[in-house]
């Protein structure tokens, strides 16, 4: 997308738009110090990272909520890998990252609200 400033975004699913949370240059090194130093981070063009609010399975599958959740996230990340196939771009799940640092990166408190998964997507360097 052209012209989208470095920072941090929240996808609205229903209005299918993105809402600025953050605009802030130093959000790619914030990123990238919340996934454990990981450069693929910054060199990608987009990091997409999922958070989950765990009572809105919870109500429904109990403690199987926790295992269902991460069933959920592997299967959008599996999807944003095949849509950045067909872009001729690469993906590149991340299950590494800092959980508090991550949380503080989103704004959330980490235990009602906490990340699960992220993915970065850009370019292939080959």
């Amino acid at each position: 997308m052209s012209g989208l400033e470095p920072g941090l975004y929240r996808y609205l699913a229903f209005s299918h738009r993105l809402m600025a949370i953050e605009i802030n240059p130093d959000m790619t090194d914030r990123l990238m110090e919340a996934c454990l130093k990981q450069p693929i981070v910054r060199e990608s063009a987009v990091t997409f990272i999922w958070s989950c609010i765990i009572y809105r399975m919870a109500w429904r599958y109990s403690e199987r909520a926790y295992r269902l959740v991460h069933l959920d996230a592997g299967h959008v990340c599996q999807n944003l890998y095949l849509a950045a196939e067909q872009l001729s771009c690469g993906a590149c799940a991340i299950g590494a990252f800092d959980d508090e640092l991550m949380a503080g990166l989103l704004g959330i408190d980490g235990l009602e609200e906490f990340v699960i998964y992220c993915a970065t997507v850009g370019k292939k360097l080959y």
